[in-house]
């Protein structure tokens, strides 16, 4: 009977592990696609950057990355499960019309510049093997446009799914680049801080393009479109804690691959296809194709997400229809306005001597001034009673999440002054 009794306590013990595990990976996928996104064209070429040109002394960054994005994005989840509904939607809300309409008005054209650019890595990518942009950027602005108008949100999230493996591209990379790994090491756990302005500008741009304001509201949306419950919360916030460190794993990987071949070479680049095709002579021809094939596979990736993310944020804010789960004739505004974001951020990449910096600049000086107020907006919205019941945040993490808004503060308008007041190289 002891012998019956202990195999009955162990199969209730299994089975319940794996309901918990069942329900963790029903639950999973807001957190892992969004941290995911946020390595796309702009983020890879700022992960080359660091490596190619500082070597492994901006590994360190990494950590507390890791940990602003974890702080940051669980307020998300916890505020979607909670409340049902998304982050635009609870600040017209509690702060009114006016405020959210200046707020998506901003995004909206900050994440206009971002689809370019990710549309203009597509470009990029692909003319690494021959292919010319006026066939690859429309084909793919099609097969978007697609994907999301035709899916649902299980068909979409599982195409999502699929993209996030392809990030393995960039580890492998890593390997193959041969790195000294004692000083990759050291360097991730000793922090090696300098007052150089090209040093701050590019830690900047590793913290800027890992906290962005689109990914917060994308996060919330996608959470409460999953219709994931409170009781479940628990593995929704496993889901940013996961996803968080692996995405960071991916920048982590392409600033060594970098320092361990073209910074150890002495070779200067300006963006991930400058790399990629630099790879090639050091590294060997895999390795190039798996950098530029990350590039091509991330580039897709955000200019899929990052409209979608707008058109949430924009119809929630409005009080439109929104939701991939609803037809084109039930959320035309929605539909519209994500169509609109494909045909813009893909047509412009297309016009010959068409400004595209510039307006990757000014989208980053955007994204520089809203993301401390839109964080601000979060902290306020989790503190209160009224909203999250016994879902507040915790002491510990009300002091981390004020700190986090003040560094960013300072982060973000250092980012400014130097991009509208160049530093001397």
């Amino acid at each position: 009977m002891r012998t019956i009794k202990s195999v009955q306590d162990y199969f209730f013990k299994r089975t319940g592990f794996l309901a918990s595990l069942m329900t963790f990976f029903a639950v999973i996928g807001p957190g892992i696609i969004t941290s995911n996104v946020d390595n796309d064209a702009g983020g890879i070429s700022t992960y080359s950057i660091a490596g190619a040109h500082f070597g492994y002394r901006l590994l360190w960054s990494i950590i507390p990355i890791i940990i602003i994005l974890i702080i940051t994005q669980e307020m998300n989840a916890r505020m979607g499960v909670v409340t049902g509904k998304g982050l635009s939607d609870l600040i017209r809300e509690k702060f009114g019309l006016k405020i959210t309409f200046y707020l998506l008005l901003a995004l909206f054209f900050t994440n206009l510049g971002n689809v370019m650019a990710n549309f203009s890595g597509v470009a990029a990518s692909l003319e690494i093997f021959g292919v010319s942009k006026y066939f690859s950027v429309p084909l793919a602005a099609f097969f978007i446009w697609w994907l999301i108008v035709k899916g649902n949100y299980k068909s979409v999230e599982k195409v999502f799914f699929v993209a996030v493996l392809f990030y393995s591209s960039y580890i492998l990379s890593g390997f193959l680049a041969k790195p000294n790994w004692n000083d990759t090491l050291l360097a991730t756990i000793k922090p090696n801080f300098d007052f150089q302005p090209n040093f701050l500008i590019i830690l900047v741009g590793l913290v800027g393009t890992s906290v962005a304001p689109w990914q917060f509201f994308y996060l919330q949306a996608s959470t409460v479109e999953k219709g994931i419950k409170v009781e479940e919360y628990k593995y929704a916030r496993l889901d940013v804690i996961l996803a968080s460190i692996s995405c960071m794993i991916v920048a982590y990987f392409i600033i060594v691959a970098c320092a361990a071949t073209l910074f150890k070479a002495g070779i200067r680049i300006e963006n991930a296809k400058d790399a990629a095709l630099a790879l090639k002579p050091l590294a060997g021809k895999y390795c190039s194709a798996l950098f530029a094939f990350g590039l091509l596979n991330a580039s897709l990736f955000a200019a899929s997400i990052i409209p979608l993310s707008t058109t949430y944020t924009i119809c929630e804010g409005m009080g439109f229809e929104s939701g991939l789960d609803r037809r084109f004739r039930d959320a035309p505004q929605f539909y519209g306005l994500y169509t609109a974001l494909i045909v813009i951020g893909a047509g412009v990449v297309l016009i010959p001597r068409f400004p595209l910096l510039t307006v990757m600049v000014v989208s980053q000086v955007i994204n520089g001034i809203l993301l401390p107020f839109i964080l601000i907006f979060m902290l306020s919205l989790t503190n209160r009673k009224d909203l999250m019941e016994n879902y507040t945040n915790s002491k510990i993490v009300k002091l981390i999440a004020w700190l986090i808004v003040f560094v960013l503060t300072l982060l973000n308008l250092f980012m400014l002054v130097t991009l509208i007041f160049p530093l001397a190289k």
